[in-house]
């Protein structure tokens, strides 16, 4: 099926489902509630009370990025299925590795991951799923470029998917696990989520971009605000936001926890299909506009409909920044420089970077190189570093058509593959030493310690695009490009103009698909090799099954303090290279987690021989070795960041048997489900403090295991004393039979042998 057939097919049912969905959920409907009413699998007979009720969806397509796209389909090709059930594509952006430029960076890359490239190349054309070529741009521009329409619904292995929401498009970051479950025609189990509307009205002007408002979103929602729900956006104020701005807002919402975010369908979403080749798909969306947004009812009086409502003026926006160490610590740029004094941080900026999978549309691009345009022709040069990041092909050749890069070039920025790069920790920096305290700012959505490039004492700040181009030519962070000026080389006082740019290209993109390799009709005459040696591929073997038996006195590998993200679980950047090979990757585990008992980072006790200070992997190695399972102890929104199934999995595969914490984020408590660890979290969270080094932890009455019925946990400390706490869980029936069963592919196996 073609893109454009998958989009007449789903718009030719469209109303009809629509209205059989307001007739199952029994009052008007939010946009968000549309769109999954619509891909409920099957529409009627499902209980849809909100953050409480598990559905069953149909999701119209599946994406991967190339890190998370190995396991996938290393587990898909152990279901026995012969080709994916839905259309299904493979993006390669996360394995280049931003140094010098994108020429030989994009070299550099081919060569050192050709067997990864090679792998999913080949295991694309076996399976039937599209493959992008590295260089042609990262996941979610290029879907949003090529794949995403109002009203559809897809899942992506990356949790930045619902940028695919800025194109009206209910788009769902998962774990490969899920992927894999769509991928061989099983339903997307979802918990039916809540709705947050964001109620936009007035215009943006000035300095104020799309970034802006998402920024102030995670001010307010924070990062686990948004858990269990979808935020749709509403307001007159979203009819100025220029599609790729949307997608921005969409995209960054990740990173206030919700399930995904979307906008109502509009000329601008109209005008973005056009210019990207796509006129009948805006037709075909013309005709069912009405089912593209929320019911009248709902806009009329949205704190009924909504479970919170929060209104922004754009008018009255100011630009934001956020960061350190986390993006919800936000302030408006005109408080951000008294706050660089109080908190002591550095104020010079070693680096100014803009791009990414948030921010690298024309748009962007256009905006920023106004910016350097109007500082060159003022006589003013760049004071910190500037890197910049097409997102695509099709981007990269058009700027480089309307002249935007030479505009950045002549000023002495590096413009970088398309590709994630230093967003996702790819970057090679060679300007400073480890542990060397120093600021950098990007347009990037994520900043955790060490993300971007490995170092824990770079101070990571988020702003826009325009405000990260400016903070570069002024050096340090404390400038504020609304009211301060820079001096020019004649030693005049300059201030920067405004910037300017178009939403589209004038003469619409400059198409690519040099780097698109359709699934072959016929895979399966397709070799897909995985050498015995390789240190970068494995075959999957089947987890082991549950046994029957309660967890007892298991000892604690980790007692995580504090912030405990994927970032920490599993880190990126060098370990990208191991996302294909279960067993080498697994040597990452909990490196970057904080010991609570220790304050040690990655390092812990051995309480079964009694050594201290060794590495999390090796301690799990050990135990695992003497037959003896563990359990982590973690905080709230544990699990937050990424949607890297590593996570889950490197736990799994080490001995690990439950993680109990005072909170999960989403994606990772479902990962941990899928891959047979038990996801458990504190009915009191004061009953994290008893938990102490050496106890042992034991959990109870496993074979009553029942949705909805608490669990009792016994710890056992080191004097003898015992105590018991309940801890609650969010497990189904049917994720119940997943643990038994060992992991959600087990039984995912198990249920086709048997209907063959």
């Amino acid at each position: 099926m073609t893109p454009t057939e998958l989009v007449k097919k789903v718009y030719g049912e469209f109303p009809a489902r629509v209205n059989k969905a307001r007739e199952v959920i029994g009052h008007p409907l939010t946009l968000a509630e549309k769109i999954l009413g619509v891909h409920l699998s099957p529409i009627e007979g499902q209980e849809l009370e909100r953050k409480k009720s598990t559905v069953n969806l149909a999701p119209d397509r599946v994406a991967m990025q190339d890190a998370t796209a190995q396991m996938a389909m290393l587990q898909f090709m152990s279901s026995g299925i012969e080709q994916v059930q839905v259309p299904s594509t493979i993006h390669c952006d996360h394995l280049i590795r931003a140094h010098v430029g994108a020429e030989k960076d994009m070299e550099i890359a081919n060569s050192e991951n050709k067997e990864v490239y090679n792998f999913l190349s080949s295991v694309g054309q076996k399976y039937g799923a599209g493959f992008w070529k590295p260089g042609a741009g990262i996941i979610h521009q290029v879907v949003l470029e090529n794949y995403a329409f109002p009203g559809g619904m897809m899942i992506g292995t990356d949790s930045h998917t619902p940028n695919a929401g800025g194109l009206g498009m209910i788009a769902i970051g998962v774990g490969g696990a899920d992927a894999v479950d769509v991928m061989v025609g099983q339903p997307f189990g979802l918990r039916w989520p809540g709705v947050i509307g964001v109620k936009l009205t007035g215009k943006l002007s000035g300095w104020a971009s799309a970034k802006d408002v998402i920024l102030k979103v995670c001010s307010i929602l924070t990062v686990k605000g948004g858990t269990g729900h979808i935020v749709e956006y509403f307001g007159e104020g979203t009819e100025s936001l220029s599609c790729t701005g949307k997608g921005t807002i969409c995209n960054m919402g990740a990173e206030h926890g919700a399930t995904t975010s979307v906008f109502p369908y509009d000329a601008k979403m109209a005008a973005y299909l056009k210019a990207t080749g796509r006129e009948e798909w805006a037709t075909l969306a013309d005709g069912v506009k009405d089912c593209l947004q929320a019911d009248p009812e709902v806009l009329a009086n949205p704190e009924k409909y909504y479970d919170r409502v929060i209104e922004i003026n754009l008018s009255e926006l100011e630009p934001h920044v956020v960061g350190p160490h986390t993006p919800d610590l936000a302030r408006p740029i005109s408080a951000f420089a008294e706050e660089i004094k109080r908190e002591g941080y550095p104020d010079d900026l070693k680096f100014a970077l803009i791009g990414s999978c948030t921010n690298s549309s024309y748009e962007d691009m256009d905006r920023s190189s106004s910016i350097v345009e109007d500082a060159v022709n003022k006589g003013i040069k760049l004071q910190s570093p500037l890197m910049v990041t097409p997102g695509s092909e099709q981007v990269f050749n058009t700027i480089k058509r309307d002249g935007q890069m030479q505009v950045f070039t002549k000023l002495g920025a590096t413009v970088l593959a398309n590709a994630c790069g230093p967003c996702i920790g790819q970057w090679k920096r060679d300007d400073i030493k480890e542990g060397e305290r120093n600021s950098i700012i990007t347009s990037f959505n994520r900043n955790f310690r060490a993300r971007n490039d490995g170092n824990a004492e770079t101070l990571s700040f988020i702003g826009s695009p325009e405000i990260v181009t400016a903070l570069a030519l002024a050096g340090r962070l404390s400038f504020n490009p609304m009211n301060d000026t820079l001096t020019n080389d004649k030693g005049e006082e300059v201030k920067l103009a405004e910037p300017s740019g178009d939403e589209l290209p004038s003469k619409n993109f400059e198409m690519a698909a040099e780097g698109f390799i359709a699934p072959s009709k016929d895979g399966s005459a397709v070799q897909v090799d995985i050498a015995a040696s390789s240190e970068r591929l494995q075959a999957l073997s089947p987890f082991n099954a549950w046994d029957g038996k309660d967890y007892i006195e298991l000892p604690i590998l980790l007692k995580a303090k504090g912030k405990c993200t994927t970032d920490h679980i599993s880190p990126a950047g060098k370990w990208l290279k191991f996302r294909g090979h279960l067993d080498n990757i697994s040597n990452n585990m909990f490196t970057g987690a904080n010991n609570a008992f220790t304050d040690e980072i990655g390092h812990g006790t051995n309480v079964i021989t009694g050594e201290t200070g060794v590495g999390f992997p090796q301690i799990a190695r050990d135990y695992k070795s003497k037959n003896t399972g563990w359990v982590v102890i973690g905080d709230e929104n544990y699990g937050e960041g990424s949607s890297r199934e590593h996570a889950a999995m490197e736990p799994r595969h080490l001995g690990g048997k439950a993680v109990i914490v005072k909170s999960f984020a989403r994606i990772h408590e479902t990962n941990l489900k899928k891959q047979g660890v038990l996801p458990l979290i504190f009915a009191n969270p004061a009953d994290y403090d008893k938990f102490m080094q050496n106890d042992r932890v034991s959990i109870v009455g496993l074979a009553d295991l029942a949705p909805e019925k608490n669990i009792t946990v016994k710890i056992k400390h080191e004097d003898g004393a015992e105590e018991s706490i309940e801890v609650r869980h969010t497990l189904t029936a049917e994720q119940i039979e997943w643990f038994k069963a060992g992991s959600a592919l087990n039984k995912i196996a198990a249920d086709l042998k048997k209907s063959a």
